[in-house]
């Protein structure tokens, strides 16, 4: 399901300018969209994507969500997004979530979990992806030892 890089996830942006406040930094309500295009991209590289497991009957949801802004981002950054799978149980996953700058400088740090809605209404992390998520844990800590 997954490719052998896809566990040590990244996706490259740029800040565009509707994307900034009177204040010239990035709205706080768009690193919320950085972060999620990173997950979404991130399903893609296990294989699959929030759209093909909604058409399954399995709805991703965010069930609680934390975020330090550490540095602001501008118009016409560019900067870095990464992801790494931090738990997974029966009903719910965890990701940790940074955003760089162009000087590898952490800008923003966020923690999301979540659950899928499964078809009988019920939350659970269906078989395939909870696996794909466990393999990457694995894959994350033989890299870290």
């Amino acid at each position: 399901m997954k490719t052998p890089s896809a566990c040590n996830f990244e996706s490259e942006f740029l800040v565009r300018d509707y994307e900034v406040d009177m204040f010239g930094v990035v709205n706080h309500a768009v690193y919320l969209h950085y972060l999620e295009h990173t997950r979404h991209e991130f399903l893609k590289s296990l294989g699959t994507d929030a759209a093909k497991m909604q058409q399954e009957g399995y709805n991703l949801v965010v069930t609680h969500l934390e975020i330090d802004y550490k540095l602001p981002l501008r118009s016409g950054d560019h900067f870095t997004s990464r992801l790494a799978v931090s738990a997974v149980t029966r009903v719910r996953f965890v990701f940790f979530q940074a955003l760089y700058n162009e000087s590898l400088t952490l800008t923003t740090s966020a923690k999301i979990e979540g659950t899928s809605i499964l078809p009988n209404g019920r939350p659970g992390i269906p078989a395939e992806f909870r696996d794909a998520l466990l393999d990457c844990i694995a894959e994350q800590k033989a890299i870290a030892s």
